[in-house]
C-alpha cells in the first residue's frame, strides 16, 4: 500500500474521504420528495498521523500559522484502488470538452494492453485543480477512451490537457478551522495531533 504523508508525518489508516455537496430537500404535501443542488461540491479528507520528534515542531507550527494559505498534498488514494492503477502511459483529453460534462474522452495512443483507471480512483487534470473521482473502470485498451467522472468538469478542455493519475494527482486545501485543537505530549513526546480535517480549496 502506498504511504501518504502530511507536513512530513506519515498519515494512517484509517481515514475518511467526504464529498460535500449542498442537496436541498423537500416534501410535497402528496409526500414526493424534490431535491435540488446548485451543481457545487468539494472533496474533504479527515485523518491522523504518525508522528516523531522531528515532526512535532511542523505540527505545532501548523496550529497558528498560515491557516489561510492554500497548501498541497498527494491526494491519497483509496488502498483497493491504488493497487489496480497501473497507468504509466501519457493520457490527455482527446478533443476540446466544455465544462458541465461527466464523461471525458481520453487520447490514450493504442495497444495499452491492459491499463486501466479504475472506479474510486482521483484525477486530476493539467490545466486546473479541481479533484475528479472515477465512477466507472476505465480501460485504455483503445486509441480513445470515456472516461465517467465526479462531479461534471469544471473547467473546459483542450486536446493536448494532460490528466494526472495516481502519485501525480495533487490536492489543494485549507485545514479545517473546526479541528484547531492542539496536540497531546506524553513524557514530553508528541502521542497526538487528533483529528486533522482538510478541506479542498476552490
Amino acid at each position: 500500500m502506498a504511504a501518504y504523508t502530511y507536513q512530513g508525518s506519515q498519515i494512517v489508516t484509517p481515514f475518511t474521504i467526504f464529498s460535500n455537496q449542498p442537496v436541498y430537500e423537500v416534501q410535497t404535501v402528496s409526500l414526493k420528495t424534490q431535491r435540488a443542488s446548485q451543481n457545487v461540491q468539494r472533496w474533504e479528507i479527515s485523518f491522523t498521523t504518525v508522528n516523531t520528534e522531528e515532526t512535532a515542531a511542523n505540527m505545532l507550527v501548523g496550529l497558528v500559522d498560515n491557516i489561510d494559505t492554500v497548501e498541497t498534498m498527494v491526494m491519497p488514494q483509496l488502498p483497493s484502488v491504488a493497487e489496480r492503477t497501473n497507468v504509466v502511459s501519457t493520457v490527455r483529453s482527446n478533443s476540446a470538452q466544455s465544462a458541465g460534462i461527466t464523461t471525458v474522452v481520453l487520447n490514450t495512443a493504442s495497444n495499452l494492453s491492459s491499463e486501466i483507471i479504475p472506479k474510486g480512483a482521483f484525477i486530476t487534470f493539467a490545466n486546473h485543480d479541481k479533484l475528479y473521482m472515477v465512477t466507472a473502470d476505465t480501460a485504455l485498451t483503445n486509441a480513445t477512451a470515456n472516461l465517467p467522472i465526479f462531479p461534471s468538469l469544471r473547467a473546459d478542455l483542450t486536446n493536448t490537457t494532460g490528466v494526472n493519475i495516481g502519485s501525480q494527482v495533487s490536492f489543494k486545501h485549507l485545514r479545517s478551522i473546526d479541528t484547531l485543537t492542539g496536540l497531546t505530549f506524553n513524557d514530553g513526546v508528541l502521542s497526538s495531533p487528533g483529528t486533522i480535517t482538510l478541506i479542498e480549496a476552490i
